[in-house]
């Protein structure tokens, strides 16, 4: 690879030593695919990412280039480069990072050819379309529609176009004519390396309320475990002696252990005993 880099255009060494330099300066390198999103818009995510990120798109060939001389584990990254690859440079964790481009995201319209990024389902109910010829586009791409009361309705709630399936044009032009825009836009993070390991957008993709959820459920099960099983920790010191105490008191009462704390009580559950049998006796 050396070799290679050697005989390569002093431009296109620059490239891969910025490459490298970025590479050293931050924590976290990434690659980002920036296919099919516009130039506005990518001027746009530049300006959200400013202070936080960096976005270096290059050549694919010369992001290989790079993570071949800098070598070691970040190497990996080589078999996730694909389509229209660019870097992206942060001190961020990868976590932070993957919501950060997640936002970056806008909906538009879907294009022939497209991959459905999730189930496009069209509701059933009144339309603003008039009667005309939009009734059969609208039905030769799979939406049951009839004409009631002097406009165009959909009968029934369609799945048109199932997640991961390719969209027809037949469907992508009634989805624009509709103004239905089912195709996530902006940066996706196709792999992170960070801190000596390279982490995919599958496992960065978390909910993060059900992580929550999970953690206090977790905590509080952990809390019980211990007041139930006499554990004592820092937090379930007081619970448990609370505990200890209610019990030996009730045991005390039952048992009719003549002691000054609960001698009262002893009384007290005679006096109740006593009563409920004069009541039988009666």
């Amino acid at each position: 690879m050396a070799l290679y880099t050697r005989h390569l255009p002093v431009w296109k060494k620059a490239e891969i030593d910025e490459i490298k330099k970025n590479a050293e300066k931050y924590t976290l390198v990434g690659l980002v695919d920036m296919y099919g999103i516009p130039a506005a818009q990518v001027q746009q995510i530049r300006r959200s990412l400013r202070g936080k990120a960096l976005i270096r798109v290059t050549r694919n060939t010369l992001i290989e280039h790079a993570l071949g001389e800098i070598g070691g584990k970040m190497i990996d990254l080589s078999k996730y480069i694909s389509g229209h690859s660019a870097m992206i440079f942060t001190n961020d964790n990868p976590f932070k990072l993957f919501k950060q481009l997640e936002k970056t995201k806008t909906k538009m319209a879907a294009k022939p050819g497209e991959t459905a990024p999730e189930d496009i389902v069209i509701e059933k109910g009144p339309t603003n379309f008039k009667p005309g010829p939009i009734v059969g586009e609208l039905q030769q791409a799979g939406i049951p529609a009839a004409i009631e009361g002097g406009k165009v309705k959909i009968r029934e709630t369609k799945t048109i176009v199932k997640k991961g399936a390719v969209i027809s044009h037949k469907v992508a032009d009634v989805l624009i004519k509709m103004d239905i825009k089912p195709m996530d836009v902006g940066l996706i993070l196709q792999a992170a390396f960070y801190q000596g390991d390279v982490y995919e957008p599958s496992v960065l993709a978390i909910d993060e309320t059900a992580i929550l959820a999970q953690i206090s459920l977790a905590s509080q099960q952990a809390f019980n475990l211990s007041v139930n099983a006499a554990i004592p920790t820092k937090s379930t010191i007081t619970p448990i002696l609370t505990k200890a105490v209610r019990e030996a008191r009730s045991l005390a009462v039952e048992a009719c252990i003549y002691e000054k704390d609960v001698v009262d009580a002893i009384i007290g559950k005679a006096q109740r005993e006593s009563i409920a049998l004069k009541g039988i006796v009666k």
